[in-house]
């Protein structure tokens, strides 16, 4: 549907009507400069968040870094959670290079900034769907920073963001991707579909149909948009297929999941899009999708239809039995708040072009109503928020003090070569790559683990620290392993 919106969505020119501005070199260097500017500063935010917060990967992104590691040792296996995307490979394997500890945190800084650069993105479309009003763009920036607000706004945006997941990073390449294609930039919009594709199943459905359209429209080469398709292919299924019991491993894993919708599954797709924002924001985008019917405009009807296709796509999915959690549909919700920002912006440079006191006012009126309605959703997110900064700072201190323990035992290699390391499911990652094992060889069953007999080494989290334990030790590494692992260190006691 990308396709179709280009043609009715100008390319905002320079502000200034002088020789200078009109020169098409100097407003491209112009550009450029401004975007990396923008680009130094979002990855500048990143760096000081992660710093300032102390966050640290959850279990998902902690088996992202693993795989990057363990493909330079060639021991890749997928077999185990979390089910496999190839996207976060892209960055974790030559991050990988850098050592552990640079690994994680160029990953952390990297799904920072993927986040954060997704407000720079919605800004941008929606002050393009505003349009021209006669009296300054004011309209325009209105709409783009509420719009930018708003997605980082989303209920849960903040949370994703500080276990360095990858979900918003998508977010942040779907509204990249459609910002290429309006600044008529066709191969770059396909390029970062392709990204998307390679982050969620759901964004397959959007790539090949556009790499039809840039064949087909001359823009590209049909032997290099077949081979971007096979590679999304070849990215999703061959690796699994080399490196786990299955070609399917990651559909495989999603399956049967605790999130899964229980109930009528289409009515709960819906009702999680609808829950990562409150009833006024519900309320503009309803009526951003009347004020697009009722314009006819094109740009707007093909963007509401690309995130109604996405929704529709998740709904497939739950009733195939995958979980459709609210994150999956992140990025249907953010295009149809970038509309809704576009409603606002050209509803009020509307007033502003037709006169008249009630058209001048109302549109303000209405805009600063919505306003002041979001503000005790903007304080309920500013305390989840503060309770999601302690608990990042509690996985920090957590992390920290396993590297400590296992550090103060005798190494990694030593505490492997005791017995299988096990942990609670939700540390499962986090100990494999501390430890520098595949996920899924390392216990997840302590219970199960000790009944079976065989030699463990059980790590338990205590308050802000660990517990760590051997059972069933082989006779001859009975003192050496009791003597290095039995401890307590870094139990917070």
């Amino acid at each position: 549907m990308l396709e179709s919106v280009r043609a009715q969505t100008a390319t905002p020119g320079p502000a200034s009507g002088s020789a200078v501005d009109a020169d098409p070199r100097i407003h491209a260097r112009r550009s450029t400069l401004l975007g990396c500017g923008i680009a130094a500063i979002v990855v500048g935010i990143a760096v000081a968040w992660v710093q300032l917060t102390d966050m640290r990967p959850s279990y998902d992104a902690f088996g992202w870094l693993v795989w990057g590691r363990q493909v330079l040792d060639w021991n890749l296996n997928t077999d185990g959670a979390p089910s496999w995307k190839p996207l976060t490979l892209v960055f974790t394997l030559p991050y990988a290079l850098a050592g552990a500890q640079p690994q994680v945190w160029l990953w952390m800084i990297t799904s920072t900034a993927g986040a954060l650069a997704g407000s720079v993105f919605a800004a941008r479309i929606a002050f393009r769907l505003t349009g021209p009003c006669p009296g300054g763009r004011w309209p325009a920036f209105a709409a783009g920073a509420f719009a930018a607000a708003a997605v980082l706004g989303m209920d849960g945006y903040s949370q994703q963001v500080l276990i360095a997941n990858s979900d918003p990073m998508i977010v942040t390449l779907c509204l990249a991707a459609i910002d290429s294609h309006l600044s008529n930039r066709p191969r770059i919009a396909f390029a970062l579909l392709v990204l998307a594709a390679l982050g969620r199943p759901e964004a397959w459905a959007f790539a090949a149909p556009y790499a039809i359209w840039l064949v087909r429209s001359g823009h590209t080469h049909a032997v290099i948009a077949t081979l971007a398709l096979t590679g999304i292919g070849l990215a999703w299924f061959l690796v699994p297929g080399l490196t786990s019991h299955s070609w399917f491993i990651s559909g495989q894993l999603a399956m049967n999941s605790p999130n899964a919708i229980h109930g009528n599954r289409p009515i709960g797709v819906i009702d999680r899009l609808m829950g990562l924002y409150e009833r006024p924001m519900q309320v503009a985008v309803a009526y951003a999708l009347v004020l697009a019917v009722i314009r006819r405009d094109r740009a707007w009807l093909s963007l509401a239809g690309t995130a109604l296709l996405w929704v529709a796509i998740e709904i497939a999915m739950a009733l195939h039995g995958w979980s459709a959690v609210p994150r999956y549909l992140m990025e249907p919700a953010a295009v149809l708040i970038v509309l809704a920002a576009a409603a606002i912006g050209w509803t009020l440079a509307y007033g502003a072009r037709n006169g008249g006191p009630l058209l001048r006012w109302a549109p303000p009126i209405a805009f600063a109503a919505l306003i002041l309605s979001l503000v005790p959703v903007a304080r309920s997110r500013a305390t989840v928020t503060g309770t999601e900064l302690h608990e990042a700072h509690k996985a920090a201190v957590v992390f920290k003090r396993l590297e400590e323990v296992i550090r103060n035992d005798g190494g990694a290699r030593r505490i492997r070569s005791c017995g299988q390391p096990v942990t609670l499911v939700g540390y499962q990652a986090e100990l494999a790559w501390a430890l520098g094992m595949n996920v899924g060889n390392v216990g997840f069953r302590p219970g199960q683990s000790i009944d079976q007999g065989i030699p463990i080494v059980v790590f338990n989290p205590h308050r802000y620290g660990w517990r760590v334990r051997p059972w069933h030790l082989r006779a001859d590494d009975a003192r050496r392993c009791a003597v290095r692992i039995d401890s307590q260190l870094g139990d917070g006691s």
